[in-house]
């Protein structure tokens, strides 16, 4: 890559591309959108240096949480007065699929991740042998089952959500996901009152279950607002514009913000796991006791495909047709 290369813009000022970032010299508030402007213009197989003043490890996680596993971090120098790392954007054929990119591809091989207790959802971003190393899981199992998933064939009819058009997904996620939210959630959390206040006495357990799925169904409803009034029009709009149409709205920001929420509501359904020891019924577990445990499992079910439709297909194209819009725009 040359060492000037193209000119960037930046909250309005203009940045040189160069092959050697030296981030001192930039003011801290563009800092970290210089350096992920600079990556964003990396061809596949193209790479660029960063010189810093102190280790810049904290931008590894947020270039990790923000652009998914598509890159490689190199120190070329590690202190004490001076820091260097490459960054890399691998050739195509050397980049790993995220767990995520590989459910939104193939619903057979996203069914195996769910019996495998594989996060798919939230933790999309991760390739398919980290994701096996956080479940603690056997490498060579999880890839057999995958390829007999394969090899299986298509049984039940699935949705091609990867080619849908990104205001027919939102609609779907609208109509299917989100009003099952608003019909469900309700019924759960009467029914979790109803067997704290009858079971509370010998299982204390459920009135910190009663407790988590208000708190859970409370966010949820503030987030389903968010994504209806704010985002999913704006990923309209965005699909609808002309390729050299004027942005006015960027998505990015919500993006990244319901994504966050995503991974906040993953930890709840956690806490949920965890206080039910994975919704084990007790042996006095009475008929309404069992319905609620049902249908928080069946709850759950929902929202993990709701959240990998939105983390996985719909926000990652919507960020790239902007990313292109904006420059189609800047061409003009």
């Amino acid at each position: 890559m040359s060492d000037i290369s193209k000119c960037l813009t930046i909250n309005g000022v203009i940045m040189i591309k160069t092959a050697v970032l030296d981030v001192t010299q930039i003011e801290p508030r563009l800092k970290h959108p210089t350096i992920f402007e600079h990556f964003d213009a990396l061809e596949q197989g193209e790479s660029f240096i960063i010189h810093n003043d102190h280790d810049p490890r904290p931008l590894y996680y947020q270039l990790l949480g923000e652009r998914g596993n598509i890159f490689t971090w190199d120190y070329l120098q590690s202190g004490p007065d001076v820091w260097e790392v490459q960054i890399t954007k691998p050739a195509k054929e050397q980049a790993e699929e995220t767990v995520g990119e590989i459910a939104a591809k193939d619903v057979r091989k996203a069914d195996v991740f769910k019996k495998l207790g594989i996060d798919f959802c939230c933790g999309g971003k991760l390739t398919l042998k980290e994701a096996i190393a956080e479940a603690g899981l056997d490498e060579e199992e999880v890839k057999a089952a995958l390829a007999r998933s394969e090899a299986a064939g298509g049984g039940q009819a699935t949705h091609d959500f990867d080619s849908w058009d990104l205001g027919f997904l939102a609609d779907y996620i609208y109509n299917v996901h989100h009003k099952y939210t608003r019909e469900n959630g309700p019924i759960i959390e009467q029914l979790a009152d109803k067997v704290a206040s009858r079971h509370g006495n010998t299982h204390p357990e459920l009135f910190e279950l009663a407790k988590g799925v208000k708190v859970l169904m409370e966010n949820l409803y503030s987030h389903l607002q968010k994504e209806e009034r704010v985002l999913f029009p704006a990923i309209k709009t965005l699909e609808s514009s002309g390729e050299r149409a004027q942005m006015t709205v960027g998505i990015e920001g919500p993006v990244h913000m319901m994504e966050a929420e995503h991974d906040d509501t993953g930890d709840e359904l956690r806490e949920l796991r965890r206080l039910t020891k994975g919704y084990e019924l007790p042996a006095d577990a009475c008929n309404s006791y069992t319905y609620l445990f049902d249908k928080i499992k069946e709850f759950e079910d929902d929202l993990f495909q709701h959240i990998h439709l939105e983390n996985n297909i719909l926000f990652p194209k919507a960020l790239k047709l902007e990313k292109e819009r904006l420059s189609n725009a800047d061409a003009v």
